[in-house]
């Protein structure tokens, strides 16, 4: 093994024990913030608006489901290769997708300071790091309710039926899991840029208009990258591109470490800037 893999194996080793150190740090701090936690995440069924997203997100994946399964079987030019490719290739199911994030987040800090609770929250016992990843958790709990359902689309989209000894198929299984996997990596990310926008402000729609406008800029690299032929500029535009990393990479069975890295960079950016906006506000 040459000294260039010896470097890459370390660098490996060095970067997932940083992560278990994270996951473990917040994990701990998750524990000691459960109430707060339990209280973010039931919340949401208690809330108009959430029901409103979760019928309409999925209405949408069921519509894009039927589509697809019209082209599973369809013969001819007509099929296609990749099902959870085309089903997360539309505009529509991303642009459902950009509009239900900021939905999610809006409240999280905003209401708090519109209602006048944030200064009882902050007198707590908790540190600021806990109630921001006690409000993260909550709405990223229910970003992961709204995609529950949609495992019901899985024996027409992938051949995978589910018995007691777990999943089978018929097809390759890689990209279920890499397709579920980028979606709760991307769904981490549009989360945490909208709780970090909804500690700045104090209306909750304020809140879903900033943080709507953030994910365009992940999002529009589609359009850019698509009328480019190469070179830096398409590579930029790529990794900004969540929709193309979709679809090249995951819908593919690929897991993708640039898109991965980009995802985790940004909710742990977005994350700290929530937590020194409430010091700020704290020591104000």
């Amino acid at each position: 093994m040459g000294g260039l893999s010896w470097v890459a194996v370390v660098a490996l080793a060095a970067g997932a024990l940083a992560s278990f150190a994270m996951l473990a740090a917040a994990g701990m701090a998750l524990w000691k913030a459960r109430s707060l936690l339990h209280k973010e995440f039931f919340s949401y069924f208690l809330s108009p608006i959430a029901y409103a997203v979760l019928v309409v997100f999925l209405g949408v994946q069921g519509w894009l489901v039927a589509g697809t399964l019209d082209l599973l079987i369809a013969s001819g030019p007509r099929g296609v290769e990749w099902p959870l490719q085309h089903w997360l290739s539309s505009p529509v199911f991303w642009l459902v997708f950009l509009a239900a994030c900021p939905l999610l987040t809006m409240r999280t800090f905003a209401e708090e300071k519109a209602s006048g609770t944030l200064e009882m929250l902050m007198t707590s016992p908790l540190s600021d790091w806990q109630v921001v990843l006690a409000k993260y958790a909550g709405c990223l709990l229910f970003y992961m309710v709204l995609w529950l359902p949609t495992v019901v689309y899985l024996p027409i989209l992938a051949g995978v039926s589910f018995g007691w000894t777990g999943l089978s198929g018929t097809t390759d299984l890689a990209p279920v899991f890499t397709t579920y996997l980028g979606l709760f990596l991307a769904g981490a990310m549009f989360l945490a840029m909208g709780v970090c926008v909804s500690s700045m402000v104090r209306d909750q729609l304020v809140a879903a208009q900033a943080s709507l406008a953030l994910g365009v800029v992940f999002l529009a690299g589609s359009f850019a990258a698509n009328a480019m032929d190469g070179g830096t500029g398409y590579q930029l535009a790529y990794y900004l591109s969540v929709p193309l990393h979709f679809d090249r990479a995951f819908t593919r069975g690929v897991v993708d470490l640039r898109p991965v890295t980009l995802y985790a960079t940004v909710a742990l950016f977005s994350l700290f800037l929530t937590v020194r906006s409430l010091e700020s506000r704290r020591y104000a």
